[in-house]
């Protein structure tokens, strides 16, 4: 946070939501009920229609624009704890790795089209058949939880991103509230910050506790698509002026370490792979293209584009602002007015992204609750799964209000996980019957070690810097104001 997967950002959010509503029943049902519904669900992909088809361009920009969230806002701190020098060599290498699992993901998608003359095939079902391709019986007996395995994963991954974006939402406006008084009009001449103390940062998660309720509770994916639309061009507008601020003024960098300490570098690779976590996105727009034979070479260029904006975001951040580098970015910014705008701007976005992001784990649990009540029961039952499952992401965001450390535990137990542990095994096991190279079986066990090791050394380093934090209990806001 695959701080902002809108990241995607939204880090993954177009491919996850594309992906799992395929499955459910009542999801569709309600597809052939609403031709927009895939175009809707998504603040990355309108106007995604299956019967017109896609262009390679807008495969391309669909692409780019699902990994641009609250995460890429997250990798100027990520960078500083790995280093001037490591953190964008890492950047670089995991942009390679992560785009080489996709392109495992597609074509072990593609074989198994094939083979069971199926025009398209999503991640879990991929999974599935994969396990059952297996040389081993047992596996094969099994291949129904890798299904269920990745359906875990996306649930965990897209409440993660919820669990983010309140910890986004309060930190930056409890920020713009404090500094209110002392904002001005001048960029260039602001030094002087008088902050007026105002309510814990955890009291403004809960005062949009009753916003992101009543926008849960909208099913109407029309509704939606003007929600997906506002917030795709205040990120955009938002990311731009970020730019352009973190380019300017660049001081000396001989200060800031090239490598950083190897405690810290677990911290890195979370929030490096949250960010990188779009690899639902793959099966979905590749099934909409007009064209699907040239969707590897557009995988392969948008990864790229991808790749240099997190390192060019990630270093130059870290170079502007060096060890004052915040949680989020747009907590460095001048306190001005036109910065300031910059925060209100990104809270609108999120806001607004927060259903969408929401609607994937929903229409996972909510048709499988709904089918074990009385038929009378299936909209009290709707309404309050949705309810529980929103006050449930305050409370968990409540309890970890640290932004670095949220990132960093969803990128290390969900984001390693779906897009570098389960697609080199995949391959292996979809493959290993019909005869593999040896090569590409260790190429594909390091991948798939390397991604656990991840896993648990960031998971590990995440829940250690909340265990020795003396005040996490106390802390009344994650992060402190940079003057």
């Amino acid at each position: 946070m695959s701080v902002t997967k809108s990241a995607g950002d939204h880090q993954g959010a177009v491919a996850l939501k594309l992906d799992l509503m395929s499955s459910p029943k009542s999801t569709k049902e309600l597809q052939n009920k609403d031709p927009i519904f895939l175009d809707a669900r998504s603040s990355e992909t309108p106007g995604l229609e299956k019967s017109k088809g896609i262009t390679g361009f807008q495969t391309l920009v669909h692409l780019v624009k699902g990994n641009m969230g609250t995460g890429i806002l997250g990798l100027p701190l990520a960078v500083k704890n790995a280093g001037i020098l490591m953190g964008p060599l890492s950047l670089l290498v995991m942009g390679f790795i992560a785009c080489h699992c996709m392109h495992i993901l597609v074509r072990c998608a593609r074989h198994f089209c094939r083979r069971l003359n199926k025009p398209f095939m999503d991640y879990g079902h991929t999974v599935m058949h994969g396990l059952e391709a297996s040389p081993s019986a047992w596996l094969q007996n099994h291949a129904h939880w890798g299904r269920h395995i990745v359906s875990f994963f996306l649930i965990v991954t897209q409440l993660g991103f919820c669990c983010v974006y309140i910890v986004f939402l309060a930190d930056n406006l409890k920020q713009v509230v404090e500094a209110v008084n002392s904002t001005t009009n001048h960029c260039h001449y602001n030094q002087t910050v008088v902050l007026t103390p105002t309510m814990d940062s955890r009291l403004y998660m809960l005062s949009f506790l009753p916003i992101l309720a009543l926008l849960v509770l909208v099913r109407n994916l029309r509704v939606l698509t003007i929600f997906s639309l506002l917030a795709n061009i205040s990120m955009l507008v938002s990311l731009v002026i970020i730019t352009q601020y973190i380019a300017q003024e660049i001081p000396d960098p001989s200060q800031l370490p090239l490598v950083a300490s190897w405690k810290t570098y677990p911290l890195f690779f979370g929030t490096a792979i949250f960010s990188f976590e779009s690899i639902g996105v793959v099966l979905p727009l590749e099934n909409k293209m007009k064209d699907a034979r040239s969707f590897p070479a557009i995988l392969s260029l948008g990864m790229s584009i991808i790749t240099v904006l997190y390192i060019g975001i990630g270093a130059l951040g870290y170079l502007r602002f060096g060890g004052d580098i915040q949680a989020s970015i747009t907590l460095n910014l001048p306190n001005c007015w036109l910065y300031q705008s910059v925060k209100l701007l990104y809270i609108i976005g999120i806001l607004c992204t927060y259903t969408l992001q929401f609607y994937v784990p929903a229409e996972i649990i909510i048709p499988f609750t709904i089918s074990q009540v009385p038929k009378g029961w299936a909209l009290p039952v709707d309404l309050s799964i949705r309810l529980a499952m929103v006050c449930l992401t305050c409370i968990l965001a409540i309890l970890i209000p640290r932004l670095d450390l949220v990132l960093s535990l969803v990128g290390s137990v969900s984001s390693s996980a779906l897009a570098l542990i389960i697609p080199p095994l995949l391959e292996i096991s979809t493959y290993c019957s019909e005869g593999m190279s040896p090569l590409t079986i260790a190429k594909d066990a390091l991948i798939s070690i390397l991604g656990f090791v991840g896993f648990v050394v960031g998971t590990y380093q995440a829940l250690d810097e909340l265990i020795e934090s003396e005040d996490f209990l106390t802390i009344s806001n994650s992060t402190i104001f940079s003057q």
